[in-house]
């Protein structure tokens, strides 16, 4: 798939509300394993990095011991994107500290592609199981079932809703409509479920499933209580905000607002677990990072409010809340993020929405 490069609003990773990373501490500091290469941070528990284009430029892999029916092993949690550069990775891994090594699972935190892009094709080549929350499995499931061949009617009203112009939404309708498909190899037709509380154990240490939303349906975090280290995939990263969007296939979610209880609950963590985030290196100060991303996105809906001062469409909102100039190639995050903002606002009453010609237009309530 050398053909396929991955859209920003798929991988959802990166968000555009700036955040503070003040007050962190990062133990290894800006050590990282480089490619094909693993980092023992604890006993029976490795860091491997897979290289991907864009501005993320990776994801953090990891692997832990573990054993099943058929013997010893090791299990992978997260996988990268069905990318010839993340397949790349993989197999300088299997050439180096891999070699010879058996998998036994894979788990994915979450259904976006960098965390499960290679889960069919690791689960076939290994002949093992996907374990997965099941709101983040079905959905997977749906998407990569969902290959029409033309982009929906109701995807280009959704653009339409938020205010995008003729020529926008023909640049989206024109990208197709396959592309997580493409960046997704099959999926197994069977997975093993992961459900908040359960504990999964993984070589001489248990791992307590920890799920939260907003960013994706039911991410599955995993905390090691004993050894005070977390798992947090994409739901606590050190330096940028994970996207929360608004999509079609849910527009009267609330993503924002399922995002900001999930900050709460896992405040109730312990302040002192080593966190082992998806982008970015480890490291301690959860509350910190918490109380940050839980701030910055309250003070972005008070700014959001004052806006509305007079009726606007989710794209004129992008100053407001972006920092940067929104082209055509973050067009869809941007949106996305926008609209959970407007809908967090329209839940707590604070905004009203009106429809005029297909057109989404919020103010003041």
């Amino acid at each position: 798939m050398a053909s396929v490069s991955p859209d920003a609003s798929l991988v959802g990773d990166e968000s555009f509300v700036a955040t503070s990373h003040r007050g962190l501490t990062y133990p290894l500091g800006k050590r990282a394993p480089a490619d094909g290469e693993l980092i023992e941070l604890a006993p029976g528990l490795r860091w491997a990095r897979i290289a991907m284009p864009g501005s993320l430029a990776h994801i953090n892999i990891w692997f832990a011991d573990d054993q099943d029916l058929a013997g010893q092993g090791v299990a992978v949690i997260d996988t990268g994107i069905n990318l010839p550069q993340c397949r790349d990775s993989w197999a300088a891994l299997d050439a180096g500290p891999l070699a010879g090594a058996r998998l036994t699972r894979v788990i994915g935190t979450h259904l976006h592609p960098d965390h499960i892009g290679l889960a069919g094709w690791l689960c076939e080549r290994h002949g093992i199981a996907l374990w997965m929350t099941r709101g983040e499995w079905l959905t997977a499931r749906m998407l990569t079932a969902d290959q029409r061949d033309e982009t929906p009617a109701e995807m280009i009203a959704f653009w339409r809703a938020a205010g995008w112009n003729d020529e926008q939404r023909e640049h989206g309708r024109m990208r197709g409509w396959r592309q997580f498909g493409h960046m997704v190899t099959p999926l197994p037709l069977g997975y093993v479920r992961l459900r908040d509380g359960d504990i999964v154990p993984l070589g001489n240490a248990s791992w307590r499933v920890v799920v939260g939303s907003g960013h994706s349906p039911e991410h599955a975090c995993l905390v090691n209580d004993r050894d005070g280290v977390m798992i947090a995939g994409d739901q606590v990263l050190p330096r940028i905000s994970s996207n929360v969007s608004l999509g079609v296939t849910e527009p009267e979610g609330d993503p924002l607002g399922d995002w900001l209880a999930s900050i709460a609950k896992l405040r109730a963590l312990p302040a002192d677990l080593l966190v082992l985030p998806a982008h970015g290196e480890p490291f301690t100060g959860l509350h910190v990072r918490l109380d940050a991303l839980r701030d910055e996105h309250l003070s972005r809906l008070d700014a959001l409010h004052d806006w509305l001062s007079e009726p606007r469409r989710a794209v004129d909102c992008f100053p407001i809340l972006f920092n940067r100039t929104i082209d055509q190639s973050v067009l869809g995050l941007a949106t996305g993020e926008t609209l959970a903002h407007l809908r967090r606002l329209e839940i707590e009453g604070r905004a009203r929405r009106s429809v005029r010609d297909g057109v989404w237009w919020y103010d003041r309530a």
